[in-house]
């Protein structure tokens, strides 16, 4: 009787514990990247004690737990987390997998799969592995599932991190990931993109303007860029892929000098040290304090330095919002776009600061807070740069009119201020002729300034003998875009396209003109009709490869040309070689658009 109970309790026991093993996950065809934060369960070894067969035990004991509210942040902790997954591929094309942890930044993972024979088989990665044992070269930690169609494979992931614990795993076909890697390439390229934009337009404007505040944005600009290379892993894969020790280091460090280059161009372009004294001791303690943490962050250790740097990110933000607010109510105008800036990048850090500590669900906003926050932040703060200039500089003018009204007392201020204001006068008329010449919403010149370029042109070379070839350019369909996408976002495409035209043409010795509507015209001295054919050509393809991206929009344009050249020995009109480009222009449109026609007449 005894023994029939024992033998009860035992069967009771297994059924238990066979009830609160997590039923296997299915995958099933059609299905090609699978977020497994629904699916798995997870337990916390806090003392990281468990080796892999301690933890499939417990696994199939039912002690692991599904992730609170399927969110898998859990902030800096301490010890290692497991996860576990039984699998069964039912998908009959693809029996090779590839898991991947969607966060650059975790020390240690490894992945072990157990199969229905017993085998067991490891892998492990991480930035505390070198970067060659990643099964594909990629800034996320990544390890090749083999998984026999129909049969159950238990997936057990182990990770332990100083960094923020962040495990997101996703399952993709190796097809998937290809796309995928290849829609994050471009949407970095775009980011990074803009960075290195604004770092050279400004690095142009100190060297030109000398004004200390656009070095400060250089280096706020280049080191935040820096502080995302890293976060996001790229830092890792091309920089130090088999120095673990700096991947750890780079992230309070990187965030440390970006954290100085953003208070110090606070204070430049807030002008604190003459507006605000008190506010500007304050600053540069905070500058002292990100010293010495960058410093520190050498020798304290990762899981100190890191959190201890990402609170400060938050400490340097909130004090750049209230010494922005603090001067817009003193009455500094240039203080409002500053504000708007940094308070959007504020929104954004914030976002992924709570993420980092687990305290705000992981999601594409508080993923890319960041990113999104601190490439607005740097275009406006770009803006804000040239509206400040152009404000002291209206200020140093109202100064020096100032000045001029006090020396019209005496004979001798009289005439320093004739001069002064001779000077102003012929600057105002450099200017104004330059103004006169171009084409208000392209830049390039107008039609006015060309007849009269191309007539000088003309008679050039009844001089010297060259050829002299005349390209006319038309968008095409360009009412169609204006109907579809309104006309700020015509405006854009002509503005690309005369970009375009003048990177081009102008190398070569070349103007560029807008011609009227969406027509361009170009004048090549000395260019023969194969020269002529050959820049055309180079200009439609600029045109035709590159999309413009205006108004959330990415708008693909092609254009039309036709070319005419003047040749030694013929003499011709300006409205002659106009009228027989214009001629080649609509062969061009009528051989179906996008192509270069030459002219067949020979003048």
């Amino acid at each position: 009787m005894w023994r029939c109970l024992m033998v009860g309790v035992a069967m009771l026991l297994a059924c238990a514990a066979q009830a609160r093993t997590p039923a296997p996950f299915t995958l099933e065809p059609g299905q090609s990247a699978i977020a497994l934060s629904p699916y798995i369960t997870y337990r916390h070894d806090t003392l990281a004690a468990d080796g892999a067969t301690e933890a499939f035990a417990r696994a199939r004991a039912g002690q692991f737990a599904a992730l609170p509210g399927g969110n898998p942040t859990f902030g800096f902790q301490d010890g290692a987390y497991w996860f576990y997954l039984p699998v069964v591929n039912r998908h009959p094309e693809e029996s090779r997998w590839l898991l991947v942890q969607e966060y650059a930044l975790s020390d240690q993972l490894d992945v072990y799969l157990r199969y229905p024979d017993g085998r067991v088989e490891h892998q492990a990665s991480g930035d505390h592995q070198p970067f060659a044992n990643r099964f594909i070269r990629y800034r996320h930690p990544n390890f090749r599932l083999d998984l026999p169609v129909g049969q159950q494979v238990e997936v057990l992931v182990r990770v332990q991190s100083e960094s923020s614990m962040q495990v997101p795993l996703v399952l993709y076909t190796p097809r998937a990931l290809a796309e995928l890697m290849r829609d994050t390439q471009f949407s970095t390229g775009l980011y990074y993109g803009i960075v290195l934009a604004l770092l050279f337009y400004n690095l142009v404007l100190w060297i030109m303007l000398r004004d200390p505040g656009y070095f400060w944005y250089l280096l706020h600009t280049g080191a935040f860029g820096l502080v995302l290379f890293t976060l996001n892993g790229y830092g890792f894969e091309y920089f130090w892929p088999d120095w673990p020790w700096l991947a750890d280091a780079s992230v309070p460090l990187s965030i440390c000098l970006a954290l100085i280059g953003m208070q110090q161009f606070s204070r430049s372009f807030l002008e604190l040290k003459e507006r605000w004294p008190a506010g500007n001791v304050a600053s540069l303690a905070l500058i002292g304090f990100f010293v010495l943490l960058g410093g520190a962050s050498v020798w304290l250790p990762y899981s100190t330095s890191t959190p201890l740097a990402s609170k400060a990110v938050l400490v340097g933000l909130i004090w750049i919002v209230a010494a922005a607010v603090v001067m817009l109510r003193r009455g500094y105008r240039p203080a409002r776009l500053f504000l708007l800036a940094w308070s959007l990048f504020l929104l954004g850090t914030a976002m992924f600061t709570l993420l980092a500590f687990g305290l705000v669900p992981r999601n594409f906003w508080t993923q890319n807070g960041v990113q999104i926050g601190s490439a607005l932040e740097m275009l406006l703060l770009s803006l804000a740069l040239g509206a400040r200039y152009a404000g002291l500089r209206n200020e140093n003018i109202r100064i020096v009119q100032q000045a001029n009204e006090q020396l019209e007392r005496s004979v001798i201020d009289r005439t320093k201020q004739l001069r002064t204001a001779m000077a102003q006068l012929g600057e105002a008329n450099v200017q104004l002729r330059d103004y006169s010449q171009r084409d208000p919403l392209t830049g390039v010149y107008n039609r006015r300034h060309f007849r009269e370029a191309f007539e000088q042109a003309l008679d050039a070379r009844k001089d010297n003998g060259k050829p002299l070839a005349l390209l006319l350019l038309d968008l095409d369909h360009f009412k169609r875009i204006n109907d579809s996408y309104g006309h700020l976002a015509g405006d854009d495409c002509l503005h690309f396209a005369a970009r375009c035209m003048e990177d081009v043409v102008v190398p070569r010795g070349g103007l560029v003109a807008r011609f009227g509507g969406e027509e361009f015209v170009a004048v090549l001295p000395g260019a023969d009709a194969q020269d002529a054919l050959q820049v055309a050509e180079a200009v439609r393809l600029r045109i035709q490869q590159a999309p413009v991206a205006t108004g959330g929009h990415s708008i693909r344009l092609s254009a039309s040309i036709g070319v005419h050249t003047v040749i030694e020995g013929h003499h011709a009109t300006p409205e002659d070689v106009i009228r027989i480009a214009d001629e080649a222009l609509y062969r061009a449109k009528d051989d179906g658009r996008n192509c270069v026609r030459h002219s067949v007449v020979v003048a």
